[in-house]
């Protein structure tokens, strides 16, 4: 008999939050940065650039363990020599969070408008002292990477300011888009992660998940949005997106707008958000009790919209899984909500980092195998544009093979407690059946609750 998405009054069980924090040791930067040497070389590379700045940080993160706050940052890594980090002035200091040995350079140009400029020399010169040099074939990685819809030769679009772009040109470097090496959907090396690395993503996507949990059951009609939103509890991780408690049908259609003082009333649409690095978490619903609170062409809201939307995101989480290509996943939701009245159409899933998006595998006709190590946001995403507005899940997940279950099992107990917890609530009481490699790590776990005043009626298989 096939399974059918119906509404249920269930108990989401309390899974916990983290007691000990995981932390990315130093010799696992060291490889990374041996690694990413190593296939620079191999992409014909003879040196490599990497570019952040405060939204765009990943690529340097994840190699040095340190992210411009403020400012913008050029690691610089030449065969042979020691790695360089060109920072600005408040980046000399914090910059000493990296455990990894750099040459740390001020380039004061890096820093804010208005503060001290006169002790750098210039970005020329700089650049040619730590290595680089007329001739050089050189990759630069910023954080996107272009596809040939877009441009003729899309590796010859930097993503990097003009006057570092020029800067390295005037030098005579030859120029090459470089963000392959760290993004790519299949082997981008942020694609693929270490036992370490998810299990810092597991304790991010607990707190985040959490805080949309707390949002969800306890936001009342005659709150503003911006009395909402500390329900979340912040407590400091950095942010990969904006917090986002956002309600009422016009507010809502915007989808993604900061909480503001609009004040909240039964029967409002409302969606809420918070992504830290590495984990992020989304619910949308409705402000009511019940049915009977809905918009009056709406009653049929679970019926109509709800269920096949559950029943969707249901199948796309008994699919995923190692091997599984991006484009069985892209055509289970097509399948499922290909009808334009459910408007999805991003990606019915992404891969996540420690930026809310690094790429995508999934998308229609995708041959792309997904990968132990991979971590995944389900986030399929409607907008109706209709008196239905939208519904929303969207959680972390992982998949780990044998060994990769095994070394997280035994290095990390705590948050492996909170996975297994996890995926026996999604199978016995979602209805939802996973494969052994599929790791859960929200604290919502797939739960859907259409209406937020009565938040333990939510969606499953049955």
């Amino acid at each position: 008999m096939m399974a059918t998405a119906r509404l249920a009054e269930i108990e989401l069980p309390d899974f916990g939050l983290p007691e000990t924090e995981p932390v990315i040791p130093a010799d696992l930067y060291e490889q990374r940065m041996e690694q990413v040497r190593e296939r620079a070389e191999v992409s014909g590379y003879d040196a490599l650039v990497v570019y952040a700045d405060r939204e765009h940080f990943a690529n340097l993160t994840y190699l040095t363990g340190y992210d411009p706050r403020f400012e913008e940052a050029l690691l610089v890594l030449v065969p042979g020599r020691t790695p360089s980090v060109l920072v600005g002035n408040e980046g000399m200091e914090y910059s000493r969070v990296s455990p990894v040995r750099l040459e740390r350079v001020l380039y004061q140009t890096f820093s804010l408008p208005g503060q001290p400029r006169s002790r750098s020399a210039s970005l020329a010169s700089i650049l040619t002292d730590v290595g680089l040099a007329r001739g050089q074939r050189v990759g630069v990685a910023g954080w996107k990477y272009f596809e040939l819809i877009e441009a003729t030769d899309p590796d010859t679009w930097i993503d990097a300011p003009a006057f570092i772009a020029d800067t390295l040109r005037e030098i005579g470097c030859q120029l090459r888009n470089a963000n392959r090496l760290f993004m790519d959907p299949v082997d981008g090396l942020r694609s693929i992660n270490e036992v370490d690395q998810l299990a810092r993503f597991e304790f991010a996507a607990t707190w985040s998940s959490q805080a949309v949990r707390n949002v969800v059951f306890n936001v009342k009609p005659g709150m503003t949005e911006l009395d909402g939103l500390p329900l979340m509890a912040l407590n400091g991780l950095p942010l990969s997106c904006h917090p986002i408690l956002v309600s009422g049908a016009e507010r809502t259609g915007m989808f993604i707008p900061s909480p503001s003082s609009y004040r909240l009333r039964e029967g409002d649409p409302i969606f809420t958000t918070l992504g830290v690095w590495g984990g992020n978490t989304a619910r949308f619903g409705f402000l009511v009790g019940d049915a009977s609170g809905l918009p009056t062409d709406a009653r049929d809201y679970v019926d109509r919209l709800v269920a096949p939307y559950f029943a969707a995101v249901a199948e796309w989480y008994e699919t995923v899984g190692i091997g599984v290509s991006g484009g069985q996943l892209w055509e289970i939701i097509n399948r499922h909500l290909g009808d334009p009245f459910f408007g999805v159409g991003l990606n019915p899933g992404h891969l996540i980092h420690l930026d809310e998006w690094v790429s995508s595998p999934i998308y229609e006709g995708s041959q792309d195998e997904l990968r132990s190590g991979m971590a995944i946001q389900v986030d399929v995403i409607p907008l109706t544009h209709s008196p239905y507005a939208s519904t929303n899940i969207e959680d972390g997940i992982a998949l780990a093979d044998e060994a990769m279950r095994a070394e997280l099992r035994d290095r990390y107990p705590e948050a492996w407690r909170r996975i297994t917890a996890r995926r026996d609530f999604m199978e016995h009481t979602l209805g939802i059946r996973l494969k052994p490699e599929v790791l859960p790590f929200s604290n919502l776990a797939a739960y859907l609750p259409p209406y937020w005043l009565s938040p333990h009626l939510a969606m499953r298989m049955e």
